[in-house]
């Protein structure tokens, strides 16, 4: 039976420079790989030790990108290795096969949404009524299925993110920051669920993960087996389950340990 690799990518797999935590002395740093460029700049990279080992575990493995990106924003990575058939973007609101999203899915999910949880415009509504343009910097939709602000890290009140949180609550909806974005997504609109999809079409039998945001928590508990690195929402709340390891590494050389973390599993 295949064994199911679903891993979120940004901070976790992928880093932008100002993620990657780069502490040692400068010439001991790794060799990095750019795996994406934005508007002709290179934007996210991993070390040149993870490609090797992405590629090795796309051989052994069923590898499945996970991510809170759009599809836009996930094909312009470039990951090494052989291109997985399946990658999952929105959080969960879309299941794209080949690179293309699966229809019947996406309906799946857009019924359930619309059936237990608070519309996308009220929650829009709210963050543009209480938001305070001082700290937000741009309002964003994405996929027509949740909501984002980028924000000024260092001048957003840690009540308001609070307050909002205690909000979106009640309305079955879950806020997320992570580092310059804040997130808000219904509860629903999970990366475990169409994870489990994958396994049922592929037959998987084991499932192992790997994420550091809040947005992962349910990717995590799902799976046999799971991973976190030292950074992130959930190392920030020493936040753990009992199939789940805290590795110790931060930045890029986290990514790499994760990926050994994937190989020892699937070969044993």
């Amino acid at each position: 039976m295949p064994v199911l690799v679903a891993s979120d990518l940004d901070r976790t797999l992928i880093y932008s420079s100002a993620a990657l935590a780069l502490t040692m002395p400068d010439a001991r740093a790794p060799r990095l790989l750019c795996v994406e460029v934005h508007e002709s700049k290179p934007l996210s990279y991993m070390t040149e030790t993870a490609a090797g080992l992405l590629g090795e575990l796309g051989d052994a493995a069923v590898f499945v990108p996970t991510t809170t990106r759009t599809r836009k924003q996930y094909l312009r990575i470039n990951l090494p290795g052989p291109p997985p058939k399946y990658a999952i973007c929105a959080n969960g609101g879309h299941l794209l096969v080949d690179g293309v999203s699966d229809p019947a899915w996406h309906a799946r999910v857009t019924a359930r949404l619309a059936d237990e949880c608070a519309s996308l415009d009220e929650i829009r509504a709210h963050l543009a009524a209480t938001a305070d343009p001082v700290w937000v910097r741009k309002h964003r939709v994405a996929e027509d299925l949740f909501a984002y602000l980028v924000v000024e890290r260092e001048l957003l009140p840690e009540d308001w993110v609070k307050e909002l949180a205690v909000w979106a609550e009640n309305r079955g909806w879950t806020v997320s920051l992570q580092g310059r974005k804040l997130y808000a997504v219904p509860k629903p609109l999970t990366k475990s669920a169409a994870v489990h999809e994958v396994a049922r079409r592929t037959g998987a039998e084991l499932t192992l993960a790997a994420g550091d945001s809040l947005l992962d928590a349910d990717l995590l508990l799902a799976a046999d087996r799971g991973w976190r690195p030292g950074h992130g929402e959930l190392a920030d709340t020493d936040w753990t389950a009992p199939t789940v390891t805290a590795l110790p590494e931060r930045g890029v050389l986290a990514g790499e340990r994760t990926l050994r973390e994937f190989l020892k599993a699937v070969r044993s």
